[in-house]
């Protein structure tokens, strides 16, 4: 089995997530266990740590990595969307803190027949739970246009998603796009070339969109966050990685709405969010990993790190 990705900014989570011994964490994007091998050696003896992801694959990485650990570690398989769900499954009334590192793992990435790469060239996929049933291929071949250009312009911010679509749906039309290959060849007939940037590739923004869409995961961030605070014991910290700009923005919205802030649109004749005070932010502004990292890991270059404190007293 291939590595999984060194986990981004370690020593900035594990200050900010602060685990003790006895203490009980909750890694819900546990991956290839990266972050929880460090994790777990803090809260020893006493403590347990419960692991929660939807790739089967990256939850036996992690069962692998934690083995010496096992009588403390509990994993799941499962989207931390359902995080509440999960929790009353456990039976965990409280945890003293959780992780959240968003995104998609370089293992999957590097693994071809996922479909997350347009480097390489496999069937559209993107499932990170490799159970359920939509594909990126259903969303390319079944959506219509103007569904096709709402996810690339919602999930990926992208200023061609109407061509996009458009090309998609003529493409498609005289043959189903099967292949991330064929898909990177209609994004590549879709933009211009004049328009083009030199630093990212063309089909980044629309692959990234077809993966949010696929796996539901500004859906799930926004569920599982709030799910992850009410589930924090008094003093219980919740740390988010994000690296794009639209998990931060939710990670931002959720934390800033439990502090007590309103963060309702101007304008709005009664505040609709419903703010109460539940939580201390750590994290004035986003923490970002520092440039010896980047120059190691490429991946932390646009790592988001935001920290927020349960208030009340254990």
């Amino acid at each position: 089995m291939q590595e999984f990705h060194v986990p981004v900014m370690i020593a900035e989570v594990l200050q900010y997530l602060d685990p003790k011994s006895g203490e009980t964490i909750l890694d819900a994007t546990i991956g290839g266990g990266g972050h929880s091998i460090e994790i777990v050696e803090r809260i020893l003896p006493g403590g347990r740590l419960i692991g929660i992801d939807r790739d089967k694959e990256a939850l036996e990485a992690a069962r692998n990595r934690l083995t010496d650990f096992s009588q403390n570690v509990t994993l799941v398989q499962g989207d931390f969307g359902d995080l509440e769900a999960i929790a009353r499954d456990l039976d965990i009334q409280e945890v003293n803190g959780v992780l959240l590192d968003l995104g998609v793992s370089s293992h999957q990435l590097d693994t071809a027949e996922r479909g997350f790469s347009f480097n390489r060239d496999a069937p559209l996929d993107m499932r990170m739970d490799r159970a359920q049933r939509m594909t990126a291929r259903e969303i390319v071949n079944s959506y219509s246009e103007r569904h096709l250009a709402k996810i690339m312009k919602d999930y990926g911010e992208e200023r061609w998603a109407k061509r996009i679509a458009q090309f998609i749906v003529d493409r498609r039309s005289r043959k189903p796009i099967e292949t991330t290959g064929e898909l990177v060849d209609v994004i590549l007939a879709a933009v211009p070339s004049a328009a083009r940037q030199k630093d990212i590739h063309p089909a980044t923004r629309t692959f990234m969109a077809l993966r949010i869409a696929v796996n539901r995961e500004l859906e799930s961030l926004r569920t599982g966050l709030e799910a992850a605070i009410d589930l924090l014991a008094p003093d219980g910290r919740v740390v988010v990685l994000s690296y794009h700009s639209l998990e931060d923005r939710i990670a931002k919205d959720v934390l800033l709405r439990r502090t007590g802030r309103c963060v309702c649109p101007p304008g709005l004749p009664i505040c609709a969010c419903g703010a109460e005070r539940e939580l201390e932010i750590l994290t004035k502004r986003p923490v970002t990993a520092s440039p010896e990292e980047i120059t190691a890991n490429a991946r932390s270059r646009s790592a988001k790190l935001r920290a927020g404190r349960k208030l009340g007293k254990r």
